[in-house]
């Protein structure tokens, strides 16, 4: 990989000085969320939106549920968004168990509520370990839904890479040349699945680049809150944890404020290490919770732009 003098300055800096020191706060966000199931979740993620929303992220986006479980949720929540807030709002779609019928009447839906942003993922089974069947009538994967929602509306279209190879993927050669027809299909960006070593990320975005990838590609990156629940995600989604992140996390079960300290300072260093080799987007994993997620965008330079208002 081939650093311009710049990015070989700001690796220095980011060795010489204290690795936060006075950062420009040139650094863009975005932040995903997930449906609420209980009136307590609902405030907690409103919550969530109210404090995130002051630092300006580019969008915010919802998830959809495996199989589609999630439909009426993720267009609630992603169309309260868009009616209630100035922030952009982005729907997950996925093909699963949905004819493309189905999936036109459901991002017309977002399209009528003022949503411009989809994020068109193949989507997981709605059982858990088997592999995914194309329904019969609908999109056989993400490149074909990418092509079939830009017949539809104009809609910025994000999509999903994975830097360690998706789980489904033959090779990791042809999981590269999917995202490429992704791309090509008409996407605007790829937001990456979640990863802990910069190199993992680096890695990736030269295999991308060397196949003709041209697009965006944001990190996908996800404070580990909870260190259990963080290694069944990673085994599901063929994410490898190192060793290290074990051990400093070890003994931090009954610590919950220690272990978000850990937390903080882990995601923090990575974030800092990518924005030394040239990443300024970042896209966070919330799980609905803002503090972990503001205090890294914090301490890459960003603070609140504007007031915002209680949302009711």
């Amino acid at each position: 990989m081939n650093f311009s003098l710049s990015q070989l300055e700001e690796a220095r800096r980011a060795l010489d000085a204290p690795l936060f020191a006075d950062l420009s706060g040139d650094a863009q966000v975005s932040f995903e969320f997930f449906p609420p199931k209980t009136e307590k979740m609902e405030e907690t993620l409103w919550n969530s939106i109210q404090t995130l929303s002051p630092l300006g992220p580019r969008f915010v986006s919802v998830t959809y549920g495996a199989g589609g479980s999630t439909r009426e949720r993720t267009h609630n929540t992603v169309a309260r968004i868009a009616k209630e807030t100035d922030l952009a709002a982005a729907a997950h779609l996925t093909c699963v168990a949905a004819s493309k019928d189905e999936i036109a009447e459901v991002a017309d839906a977002y399209w009528q509520a003022g949503v411009r942003h989809i994020v068109a993922l193949r989507g997981d089974p709605p059982e858990a370990g088997t592999k995914f069947v194309p329904h019969p009538q609908g999109y056989t994967g993400a490149a074909e839904l990418v092509e079939g929602l830009t017949r539809l509306h104009p809609f910025e279209i994000s999509v999903a890479a994975y830097p360690e190879t998706h789980p489904d993927a033959e090779s990791a050669q042809s999981d590269i040349d999917n995202l490429k027809r992704k791309i090509d299909a008409g996407a605007t960006r790829a937001i990456t699945q979640f990863f802990f070593t910069p190199e993992a990320f680096f890695r990736f975005r030269d295999k991308a680049a060397a196949a003709g990838i041209d697009a965006e590609i944001v990190p996908g990156i996800m404070p580990v809150s909870n260190f259990a629940s963080t290694l069944r995600m990673a085994a599901m989604c063929n994410t490898e944890v190192p060793s290290w992140m074990g051990r400093l996390f070890e003994g931090l079960d009954d610590h919950p404020g220690a272990r978000q300290l850990v937390a903080a300072t882990l995601t923090a260093e990575l974030c800092r290490k990518l924005y030394a080799g040239g990443v300024r987007e970042f896209h966070f994993y919330t799980l609905n919770r803002a503090e972990l997620s503001y205090a890294i965008c914090h301490l890459l330079g960003l603070r609140p732009r504007v007031a915002v208002e209680a949302l009711a």
